[in-house]
């Protein structure tokens, strides 16, 4: 079995990379592994591209944040001879927290993660780019494309640049005006977010559908329509824990397979860490899985209440 290592250097601390290769040499044979580092953005994908071309078995380590994740996972749908994992080196890794805290530490241990078990997950497709987790539209999309512009500040971190980008991002305003199709519900007007869950985290620690599988072919969707600063500031909290039944006046739910927004203006959606932009998007269960490999012993679900929702 080859044992492709792709790693994203500039996530996590600078000696982040060092300590993971010294680990790697001392768990595997070196005839059995390839360690490649990237350079930018997109070279994660191209890097595991490459180790799929000779389509044999191949194990696949994602060594970084949740945007390192999402790139060998686009490369390895639908690719029943390779498995994913990631070993988490970034400041985000929120598609792990579904195995809860113990769980994602786990993911550090090589030896666990070289013979452990795997299963086919679904992934969401968001006009053709796939994801393992969340796909969002609307205010949280777009103070999550915004962290970034701040974070290049001096002396600016990464709490700090979500602090800036969303007293930015409200003062633009809360809702933008869409159009939103998901199954039986049919909104058009001022929004705030629309989120469609196939895991269960995104932001840092938002879990906004407890219930959510990526293993159950089921899309958990979240609405929030025209809403005032003063009902978002209430209503956030209960999102942000999963507990969406209590904000029934403001949100609206669905569980299903498919989901439409779109816009006269351009609309901001974030697939696992991935900005996209345009008039519309539609969000949808892929015909694609990928095979995901966790740590043997790990626990695949962690409980679906909302007082794990500070993992």
């Amino acid at each position: 079995m080859r044992h492709v290592f792709i790693i994203n250097p500039v996530a996590g601390p600078k000696s982040s990379a060092r300590e993971l290769l010294k680990r790697v040499e001392a768990v595997f044979p070196l005839e059995d592994v390839e360690v490649y580092a990237t350079r930018g953005a997109g070279d994660a994908g191209q890097l595991a591209h490459r180790a799929l071309e000779p389509g044999e078995p191949v194990r696949l380590y994602a060594c970084g944040g949740d945007g390192t994740l999402n790139e060998v996972v686009n490369a390895a749908a639908g690719k029943d001879w390779a498995a994913v994992t990631n070993v988490p080196m970034g400041t985000g890794n929120d598609f792990l927290r579904i195995f809860g805290r113990e769980g994602k530490n786990r993911f550090t241990d090589l030896a666990a993660l070289r013979d452990g078990p795997q299963s086919a997950m679904d992934l969401v497709d968001c006009n053709g780019v796939l994801g393992l987790d969340v796909v969002c539209v609307g205010v949280d999309a777009r103070v999550a494309a915004d962290v970034h512009r701040f974070k290049r500040l001096p002396l600016i971190g990464k709490k700090m640049a979500y602090i800036l980008s969303l007293i930015a991002t409200v003062r633009k305003g809360i809702t933008q005006p869409m159009r939103v199709d998901m199954g039986p519900i049919h909104h058009e007007g001022p929004t705030a977010l629309v989120c469609v869950c196939n895991g269960q985290y995104y932001g840092g620690g938002f879990r906004p559908v407890p219930e959510a599988r990526p293993d159950d072919q089921v899309l958990d969707a979240l609405l929030v329509g025209d809403v005032s600063f003063f009902q978002f500031i209430r209503c956030v909290g209960k999102y942000a824990s999963g507990r969406y039944k209590e904000c029934s006046d403001l949100v609206r739910d669905w569980h299903g397979g498919e989901v439409s927004v779109s816009a006269q203006e351009e609309l901001v959606a974030v697939v696992d860490g991935e900005v996209l932009r345009g008039h519309s998007f539609t969000i949808r269960l892929s015909e694609r899985k990928v095979n995901f490999f966790h740590p043997a012993g790990v626990e695949l679900w962690v409980e679906k209440t909302a007082s794990a929702a500070a993992i």
